[in-house]
């Protein structure tokens, strides 16, 4: 094997590490998303991972790929339908030492994360066909949008925006969208009181959320240095570097920030501290020091909990709180480089401008403002869009009927915790019991 072979081979197989990685994290939101919400409805919740997946796989290799990477204008790309046209229609990944294939898998993996975060404004109250209708629409007319504006040679990208892993294309995406759904459903039944004043409903198990939290915390070295996309150089080691470090501070200043702010050490604050400051430092992984990667952070860590108290008590229901962690944070990590970005990095990467604290002046912090705009205000006009006519037509809510029995009796016609919430499982065990004594 000679050297050109064996750097395919060690690209290829980081890449597929990555890509498995980053699949992974639909397990960690599994359990996270499960853990968070109500038992009547943590089957429904879990299990809408794999049908997330399974949609965006297919609705992803037909034409979302080739929106957001193959070759086309501006605005989107308009070649690669199916991946038919071959590695020269993917002109923008021709970066990447590996083969198409492999870069196709590991993108997939980056519109998963986004889908998943998208449900979270959903949860414990859609109707199950709506995640079929609206994950095929995100998955072709959302993401691959903002995805080619940043990475597939659109008109961000030529602006040189700095967002090297998606805290705008992947994270801000999947929550603007989460925060659309949440206000067209309006509140779950018996969240708020008739003066306003919210009701806690806690999750059923916290020991899922923080398993969750943590698989996606081990995720995210595949979401950030597998970014990299190749072995050669070591860069992908500084990346999850300052991604880990990141992810530290985050969980320091959200227990501190929680219990100064309502006066106990929260453990699910605790662990959306963490997944804020991983979403904030997927931007800058790249172009930060590690310095500022703590800081980072820890202000995304911090600031993501106090905005989760401010907007339920602003009468916005989202139930695992996917705006405050994953758009909150997104745009503190995607406008930080405009700030921090090393000189030195910059020219690692060859992408944007150094920051202003390290005398670049305003000039990248403008890009970054612009692109979390820009993207921000299509996301959500095409999620209301999609969604509002949804909510005309077929429905987006379940009846209060099906809403109080919970969504796995009502959807998929079994509960995911039969022996504490079905009266029948019930009888039938208390009968056997009695007869074996």
């Amino acid at each position: 094997m000679n050297e050109v072979q064996l750097s395919l081979a060690l690209d290829s197989l980081w890449v597929m590490l990555g890509a498995i990685l980053v699949i992974g994290m639909q397990v960690g939101f599994a359990l996270l998303e499960a853990g968070s919400t109500r038992m009547k409805n943590a089957g429904h919740v879990a299990g809408k991972q794999i049908l997330s997946f399974a949609i965006a796989s297919l609705a992803f290799w037909a034409a979302g790929f080739a929106i957001t990477f193959g070759k086309g204008n501006g605005f989107i790309g308009t070649e690669g339908w199916f991946l038919k046209e071959g590695t020269e229609t993917f002109s923008s990944l021709s970066w990447a030492n590996v083969p198409l294939e492999l870069k196709f898998l590991f993108q997939l993996a980056f519109v998963g994360v986004s889908l998943a975060i998208a449900w979270g404004g959903f949860a414990e109250r859609a109707k199950l066909s709506v995640y079929f209708i609206f994950g095929t629409i995100f998955t072709i007319a959302i993401y691959p949008v903002i995805g080619h504006w940043v990475w597939g040679g659109g008109w961000l990208g030529e602006m040189g925006m700095q967002d090297f892993a998606g805290s705008t294309v992947v994270h801000l995406q999947g929550a603007i969208a989460a925060l659309i759904a949440t206000m067209l459903l309006g509140p779950r039944i018996g969240k708020f009181n008739k003066d306003g004043t919210p009701n806690y409903i806690p999750g059923h198990n916290q020991v899922y959320t923080v398993i969750g939290g943590f698989v996606l915390w081990i995720g995210w070295f595949g979401f950030n240095a597998g970014s990299t996309m190749g072995t050669a150089d070591g860069f992908f080691g500084y990346v999850a570097l300052t991604t880990n470090i990141a992810a530290a501070a985050g969980a320091i200043a959200s227990i501190l920030t929680a219990k100064w702010l309502v006066g106990k050490a929260d453990i699910p604050a605790m662990v959306n501290g963490v997944l804020a400051a991983l979403v904030a430092i997927t931007a800058a992984c790249a172009f930060v020091e590690p310095w500022a990667a703590a800081v980072i952070g820890a202000v995304a860590g911090s600031f993501t909990f106090w905005t989760s108290v401010y907007f339920e008590r602003k009468g916005i229901d989202d139930p695992i709180y996917a705006f405050s962690v994953h758009g909150i944070a997104g745009i503190i990590g995607t406008i930080s480089t405009g700030f921090f970005a090393s000189p030195r990095l910059v020219e690692i990467t060859g992408i944007g401008k150094p920051g202003l604290f390290y005398g670049g002046g305003t000039d990248q912090l403008i890009v970054q403002t612009v692109g979390v705009l820009g993207a921000a205000l299509y996301v959500a006009i095409v999620s209301f869009i999609v969604l509002y006519t949804l909510k005309k037509t077929i429905g987006l809510r379940v009846t209060p009927e099906q809403e109080i029995s919970g969504l796995d009796i009502s959807e998929h016609g079994s509960y995911g915790y039969p022996e504490q919430l079905d009266s029948a499982y019930k009888q039938t065990t208390t009968v056997v019991s009695s007869r074996s004594s």
